[in-house]
């Protein structure tokens, strides 16, 4: 059976946010993000992002999270959010480790991708990738993302600091 098999992908809502925000840290952080080929687990080791956070992502008319499941469970996400001037944001993007690679996370990106078009009336998509994260951003060219030259501040103070590299794409 293909991984992509029974394959939901819908807006979140509230009551989605226990059981995503689960994922979404078994994806990014500890040593079940190991399992899977992405995750930020021998750089960062505080938590990835807190439900009250995502609930605001979902609250927010700007931006939207994307939940994709399987069998009525949570299997990954990613958020979208309008930056106006017909650009939009890519980030949060997460598989449940044991089903990366699998497939499923071009599908999450092309859900992104058509739902800033039609929400937003977004003609690009940025997204950032922390520098060290090579492979990551690999596959984000291997998708149509290119980088934009721009290096920009983790979101967080760290010491030694992190950097982001900006990559952005056309949409169709």
């Amino acid at each position: 059976m293909s991984a992509t098999a029974g394959l939901v992908l819908r807006i979140a809502t509230r009551s989605d946010l226990p059981a995503l925000h689960r994922v979404i840290e078994s994806a990014y952080r500890g040593d079940s993000a190991k399992q899977g080929w992405t995750h930020e687990a021998d750089i960062l080791f505080d938590t990835r992002t807190d439900i009250a956070t995502l609930d605001a992502v979902v609250a927010d008319p700007c931006s939207r999270l994307i939940l994709a499941e399987q069998d009525g469970m949570p299997i990954g996400c990613v958020q979208i959010s309008d930056r106006g001037e017909g650009t939009a944001y890519l980030g949060l993007l997460c598989i449940q480790p044991a089903l990366q690679a699998c497939g499923l996370g071009k599908h999450l990106i092309a859900e992104a991708e058509a739902q800033s078009r039609a929400i937003f009336g977004a003609m690009h998509m940025t997204m950032s990738v922390i520098e060290q994260r090579v492979e990551l951003i690999a596959y984000y060219q291997r998708r149509g993302y290119a980088p934009t030259g721009r290096r920009l501040d983790f979101p967080v103070p760290l010491d030694p600091p992190l950097y982001m590299t900006e990559l952005a794409k056309a949409l169709a």
